[in-house]
């Protein structure tokens, strides 16, 4: 089970990510979102541990220059797409590094068009759509039907993202059956404030239903986010 802490923006919460095991930590480049940070915010906060994870760029329809300033002074490891498959596939030839495409599903017939969407690239970020008036993309705290993913065996891996938590993540890949889940408001006290007990509640979480996942026994392994303090 692989889980990605994002929405990084203060040196304690990154390091409160990487001491609990992350695997992936993200940072957003997007201004109108309350977990933006500079490049030069991201690089210092990454030098408290520059042992951690792959540091994974989150854009939001972003020009390739826009991308070439910010690898100046942060380096990145992975780029999170949201924007067209054109536009991701433009981004990896051009940095030759992993590109992660967000799509926001509400039903399972809209799976073989994510999937196509992804080809040639590394992995699919699958969340809700944006409700109705929302002014940032992803699934902005709203957990999708997990349910219709359930079976589900694209040609390329894929991340769940979405309005899950420590308490509901556990239920999400087991209903799902997810291997990688992300997470950024639901390990918040407050927009933009990461909760470093909810960090590590999370990842023990996710940790303990991918074990229950992979032996068959999902009813054992349910959790409410409450094995770490």
């Amino acid at each position: 089970m692989k889980v990605k802490i994002c929405g990084l923006n203060d040196a304690t919460a990154y390091e409160a990510a990487v001491e609990a095991g992350a695997d992936y930590t993200g940072f957003v480049f997007f201004p109108r979102s309350p977990r933006f940070v500079t490049p030069a915010q991201a690089a210092v906060i990454r030098a408290v541990r520059p042992d951690g994870p792959p540091a994974v760029g989150l854009f939001v329809k972003p020009e390739l220059d826009q991308i070439a300033e910010v690898l100046e002074s942060m380096p990145l490891d992975i780029f999170q797409i949201y924007g067209t498959p054109d536009l991701a596939q433009a981004v990896r030839a051009r940095f030759g590094r992993p590109v992660w495409l967000a799509r926001g599903i509400s039903a399972r017939e809209e799976l073989a068009a994510a999937e196509a969407a992804g080809v040639g690239l590394d992995a699919l970020m699958i969340e809700s759509k944006p409700p109705p008036g929302a002014d940032r993309p992803g699934g902005n705290a709203t957990a999708l039907d997990w349910s219709i993913l359930a079976g589900w065996t694209p040609s390329l891996p894929w991340l769940l993202a979405g309005g899950l938590t420590p308490e509901n993540v556990g239920e999400a890949i087991i209903a799902s059956g997810a291997t990688a889940v992300d997470v950024s408001s639901g390990v918040e006290s407050s927009p933009g404030i990461k909760d470093l007990a909810r960090i590590r509640n999370f990842i023990t979480a996710s940790r303990n239903a991918g074990r229950g996942l992979s032996a068959g026994k999902p009813a054992e392994y349910e959790s409410t986010g409450q094995g770490v303090s």
